[in-house]
């Protein structure tokens, strides 16, 4: 009976080791899908999960850029929750194509639903034209029904690291027409288009980067399930 009981404490904290290397990457409010083309429309949703047990997600805020401005956004009613965008004078207008833009959406609010524990809710944007620029990032503010407010705010670390409640990020990538223009230029002679560069990968790897943390943290854990048993079958042995 010893020996089962340790068997089961060892799969217990297998168990658990397998659950914190797999969470943090789907723990804070993220931006779906992470990458867009730059010059263009797109729709993204704000990927909103409930983190405490003993509290509901009650209010969603979030701020836009006001350095590269969006000159269209547009809401999707969400079932049981009011929206409210907010426009602000920029503190410098911007040039575009449509003219100088002088204000633009600087915030969105989300209040009167509930987000349970153990669920998650999206909020989808569309929003253009997207700048030239290598990302943008969308500072959230995350209410809870007992007045605890989580601010995801963070930008990217420059050693590659996550911080702590790091923003949602919408990384921009060249255009289709752009890139393979510019792939075509740097060939010489070209025999033939070159492919552009698709968005579709960058989810894709995003995806296969998730999966990957998931399976070499479950290894880990058989890994010390293996060891500890074959330890206590050791000890079990009668000596000869």
């Amino acid at each position: 009976m010893s020996f089962v009981r340790r068997a089961a404490t060892v799969l217990a904290a297998a168990t658990a080791l397998t659950a914190g290397l797999a969470l943090p990457a789907f723990a804070h409010v993220t931006i779906q899908p992470g990458t867009a083309e730059q010059g263009g429309f797109t729709k993204v949703a704000f990927r909103v999960p409930n983190e405490r047990d003993n509290a509901s997600t009650t209010k969603i805020e979030v701020s836009f850029p006001t350095d590269h401005p969006l000159a269209f956004v547009s809401v999707k009613p969400v079932p049981g929750w009011t929206v409210k965008v907010t426009e602000g004078k920029l503190p410098a207008p911007v040039k575009t194509e449509y003219g100088d833009l002088e204000e633009a959406v600087t915030k969105v609010v989300w209040e009167g639903g509930k987000i349970n524990p153990g669920e998650f809710q999206e909020f989808e944007v569309s929003m253009g034209q997207l700048p030239e620029v290598d990302s943008l990032m969308f500072p959230t503010k995350q209410t809870y029904s007992g007045g605890e407010v989580v601010d995801w705010s963070e930008a990217p670390k420059a050693d590659g690291t996550e911080p702590e409640h790091p923003a949602p990020l919408l990384k921009l990538v060249p255009a289709a027409d752009k890139a393979g223009t510019a792939t075509l230029s740097a060939t010489a002679p070209a025999t033939a288009p070159a492919t552009a560069p698709s968005v579709a990968p960058v989810a894709a790897a995003s995806s296969s980067d998730g999966t990957a943390r998931l399976l070499g943290g479950a290894g880990l854990a058989v890994g010390v399930i293996g060891v500890v048993i074959g330890a206590l079958g050791l000890r079990r042995r009668p000596s000869a």
